[in-house]
């Protein structure tokens, strides 16, 4: 069977029949990876390629942004915390999982992540009874070089072999009431950095939960630090399923950029008992330079990011998720493109003879490729000559650069799996070194064995183009003419392949979600413009108000209107929208004073939302709750004040506007219809009361009297009262007297005042949570 009428796209459609991100695949590699034409790059476990957009956009971003040290509380520091804590969130909701689950600690890539477990994981050593440090032989190296660490400390290392976990019988889970509470730590790879076998991630529950070798044959608590590195370059990772305790990661491994950047995801569970001894800027609550004394800081992110974190490259995260979601759709996605382009390789390869009929390579893999599910996108081999003889790593891969084709060579710090696969021995390892053959090293073969190996290995960028030049590569150089190929062999693999993608393929991750208690409350009518208002104590005074103003969209422009609806979160569509920056981070008229201009006004009739500003055309969205059913809405979550909220995005054409306004990238969003979010309650007896995107509470109210005393030569009462941004404004009575106030009553509607003081132009203005006294009544408000 010829080679090269095989090796063509249609063949790689009988194997498999995922490729790309749609029709405009070629045009978008070409534009993001331009810098790649002429090279065809196979090393991306090692490294995958970032997109041009990412490090464009990262650098449009940090050059039009100032962004301070975010342990200050200037502006500039402001902006990059809430921005940091976006990046956290993002990367937890990458994982599809939440800030209530898991906390990321920002390391400087996946080993130092491994490394601060090690250094803070409660060993006991053996007289206790001790700790078990247990792994996979097929480790990384800086898995396995968490044992130096436990064996100067007296703890028991176990190394594991795959078989022995598989083959292992399972037993009933344990009683959490073992004699033994040793804490013990089981670490294995998601996918091994040799092969790309994938390992199962039950395997997770199944040592926690002591029904898995070697956690069945020890009594104590277990933990499990699942390696997730290699897996998350390709593989949708979803900690609902699996909820290790610690996952190492590095972002590079998946965007390409930042390098020397990374992660450790500490499952909630776990996280208490971690223990560190030294402590960095940043980490301490409290200590004392004179005394041995040192509070660690409550969060356990500030407790271990020591000093200040390298937090312009963390803020490039939130473009390397964009882009990746902008170039692929999803990480399922990603699955299924390298994983077809690894299985095409990877059934050619293997089917490849020479023109005697010998194989042309010995491929170390555990399966044939039959599902992404089992395999990721790493084909490792060597490749023989004619007489069935290892060519030696280097020199294929001295050719390869002359092609300028990429690989990896070695042992890919994986020495188990290098051992086991190419049959190397304990004293052969050891006879190597003796021989002058270290880690890295060229020499490729000792008395004739091989050292190591060829790695290839797909990333999201990876055309059939890569695979079609590696293997006409293998063919020119190392093949015996006539090249052949095993017809039964490749009718086998076809066949298999079917079979597998009718059977076994795996579904996109779907994004649950964790609201619950969703509370949906018809308006209550109230007209409040005009009334007479009192407030509850020994002295009835009557006070007027004056003037109510509601403001849609979170630090832009007033809307004065005179009879209004009350809902559960205040005054009805009073803040219920925001700005975003580019990075999802809310915006305010302290970081952008513009936002000031922006004049929105809501038509209840033609239901809709008016955006206008001097200069720029006027456009509408639509007001209804059920915005988030639109075409090209998209949930997404966001934070004020300190609390996570669901939200959604109101589309294109507001973001284009508000940009073109604001001059740099933003996004109109709203809270979600069904989302709840309650006022932080300051006393014990204190009812929930819901809140839309106010800061604190559900209303502002200011009192012209107190305007009027404290009022600059400069500023009229009117300017001063804009600049309080307050929804009610009343009149009557003694300046400041509302400070004393508990309740306040405004037609038959009865409010809880709440007093805040701010070293602004004016001493304070008074935050009102609704409650409402019958005959109306909600689930918002609470009857006094």
């Amino acid at each position: 069977m010829d080679f090269q009428q095989l090796c063509n796209f249609t063949t790689f459609q009988e194997l498999w029949s995922h490729y790309g991100y749609g029709e405009n695949f070629p045009d978008v590699i070409e534009q993001e990876f331009s810098r790649i034409k002429g090279i065809t790059y196979l090393d991306h476990a090692a490294a995958t390629l970032f997109p041009e957009s990412l490090v464009r956009d990262h650098c449009r971003d940090i050059s039009s942004n100032v962004y301070g040290n975010p342990h200050s509380h200037s502006p500039s520091s402001m902006l990059t915390h809430d921005t940091i804590d976006r990046v956290r969130y993002r990367v937890l909701q990458h994982f599809n999982t939440t800030p209530e689950e898991y906390s990321v600690i920002f390391t400087s890539g996946c080993t130092a992540a491994l490394k601060l477990v090690a250094e803070s994981f409660p060993w006991r050593p053996e007289s206790d009874p001790g700790s078990l440090f247990c792994y996979l032989t097929d480790s990384h190296t800086s898995v396995v070089g968490i044992r130096g660490l436990t064996s100067s400390l007296g703890v028991t290392a176990l190394p594991v072999l795959p078989l022995q976990l598989e083959n292992k019988p399972r037993c009933e889970p344990k009683d959490e009431d073992d004699t033994s509470q040793s804490p013990h730590l089981f670490c294995y790879p998601a996918q091994s950095n040799f092969s790309g076998r994938k390992y199962p991630l039950s395997h997770v529950r199944g040592i926690q939960t002591r029904s898995l070798y070697p956690a069945c044959d020890h009594p104590g608590r277990w933990f499990v630090l699942l390696d997730a590195a290699s897996f998350v370059s390709c593989s949708p990772l979803n900690l609902r399923d699996c909820p290790a305790d610690f996952i190492p990661i590095s972002f590079y491994k998946i965007f390409g950029f930042p390098t020397g950047l990374g992660a450790l995801l500490v499952h909630k569970n776990a996280a208490g008992i971690l223990k560190k001894t030294y402590f960095g800027g940043g980490t301490a609550a409290a200590y004392l330079a004179k005394e041995d004394y040192y509070v660690q800081a409550e969060n356990i992110s500030e407790r271990f990011e020591d000093g200040t974190v390298n937090f312009l490259d963390i803020i490039a995260l939130n473009h390397g998720f964009e882009a990746l979601h902008r170039i692929t759709g999803s990480m399922h996605n990603i699955q299924q493109h390298t994983f077809g382009l690894a299985r095409y390789t990877y059934s050619l390869l293997s089917s490849l003879r020479h023109g005697n009929g010998k194989p042309v390579a010995q491929i170390y893999a555990e399966g044939q490729f039959e599902s992404p599910i089992t395999q990721g996108a790493i084909l490792n081999f060597n490749l023989l000559d004619p007489n069935g003889q290892i060519i030696g790593f280097s020199q294929v891969d001295r050719i390869a650069c002359l092609y300028n084709i990429h690989v990896r060579t070695g042992c890919f710090c994986n020495t188990g799996a290098c051992q086991y696969f190419l049959g190397i021995s304990d004293e052969q390892v050891k006879r190597n070194l003796q021989a002058g053959h270290v880690c890295g090293d060229s020499i490729d073969l000792v008395e004739g064995q091989p050292t190591g190996s060829v790695r290839v290995s797909f990333g999201y960028m990876s055309t059939f183009e890569d695979c079609q030049n590696f293997l006409q590569f293998v063919c020119e150089c190392f093949v015996e003419k006539p090249v052949t190929l095993d017809p039964e062999r490749l009718h086998e693999l076809k066949a298999a392949s079917a079979t597998s993608q009718s059977s076994k393929e795996i579904p996109p991750l779907k994004q649950t979600n964790r609201e619950e208690n969703k509370v949906a409350v018809k308006p209550i009518e109230a007209s409040l413009k005009g009334f007479v208002l009192r407030h509850l104590s020994s002295k009835e005074t009557a006070y007027t108000l004056t003037n109510i103003y509601i403001y849609p969209i979170k630090s832009c422009g007033a809307f004065e209107v005179h009879d209004w609806l009350l809902s559960p979160q205040g005054l009805q569509y009073d803040r219920c929208w925001m700005v975003v920056n580019g990075n999802g981070v809310c915006m305010s008229q302290k970081r952008e004073p513009r936002l000031c201009l922006i004049h929105p006004q809501v038509l209840i009739p033609s239901n809709r939302l008016l955006l206008q500003a001097s200069g720029m055309d006027t456009i509408s969205i639509p007001l209804e709750k059920d915005i988030q059913c639109h075409t090209g809405y998209q949930v997404c979550h966001n934070k004020v004040c300190g609390d996570r909220v669901e939200t959604v995005d109101c589309g294109e054409e507001a973001a284009s506007w508000l940009s073109a306004f604001l001059g740099q990238p933003c996004r109109l969003i709203r809270q979600k219809a069904d989302f709840t979010r309650e006022m932080k309650k300051k006393r014990s007896t204190a009812a929930s009361v819901f809140l839309s995107l106010v800061n604190e509470a559900q209303y502002l109210m200011i009192n012209r009297a107190s305007v009027d005393l404290e009022s600059h030569q400069h500023l009229d009462t009117q300017n001063v009262i804009s600049r309080f941004r307050a929804n009610l404004v009343i009149a009557g009575g003694e300046p400041f007297e509302e400070d004393n106030w508990s309740h306040l009553i405004i037609g038959s509607t009865q409010f809880t005042v709440r007093c805040s003081f701010f070293c602004c132009s004016f001493h304070c203005f008074c935050h009102l949570s609704g409650h409402l006294k019958c005959p109306f009544q909600s689930k918002a408000f609470i009857p006094r």
